[in-house]
């Protein structure tokens, strides 16, 4: 596969995150950031699981930094998310845990709950998600920690 010129995020959603997916790729697109659409496409009721397969397979194949999923709480994607390997998945409602996510976990999926957050700290999170990066060091030989977890 080709490396990518820019930073890319894919973001899915099922029916419940659908209105949040949408603010948030416009917002991301105004950044200059490359967003790949997993899909939904409306708020026709829908299965959280499929999506967040869709979305996560953006950064398990390469194309795709990061992705962030949505659904009514977050907490389903983030499950769902969860059972990939290779998938660190975190789901926040806060500026602290969705930079110390990627600080010390370098969570690579963040989840988010449409009935949780609104639009505005959707994209504050999802900005501070995107603009950290991990820390590495001794953080790094917990993440392979959780690496064995998934063998």
């Amino acid at each position: 596969m080709a490396k990518r010129e820019k930073f890319t995020v894919a973001l899915a959603a099922d029916h419940a995150g659908f209105p949040l997916k949408e603010a948030l790729l416009e917002h991301l697109m105004k950044r200059g950031i490359d967003c790949i659409d997993c899909g939904t496409n409306s708020t026709e009721s829908c299965d959280y699981p499929q999506y967040a397969v869709s979305g996560c397979c953006k950064v398990l194949d390469g194309e795709a930094d990061l992705t962030t999923l949505c659904c009514g709480t977050g907490i389903g994607m983030s499950m769902a998310a969860n059972k990939l390997k290779g998938i660190r998945a975190a789901c926040c409602s806060d500026v602290f845990s969705a930079k110390y996510t990627r600080l010390h976990n370098n969570a690579n999926v963040l989840c988010l709950g449409s009935r949780v957050v609104g639009a505005g700290l959707a994209c504050e999170l999802a900005d501070v998600f995107v603009d950290t990066g991990f820390e590495g060091g001794k953080h790094q030989r917990r993440i392979d920690m959780i690496a064995d977890l998934e063998k």
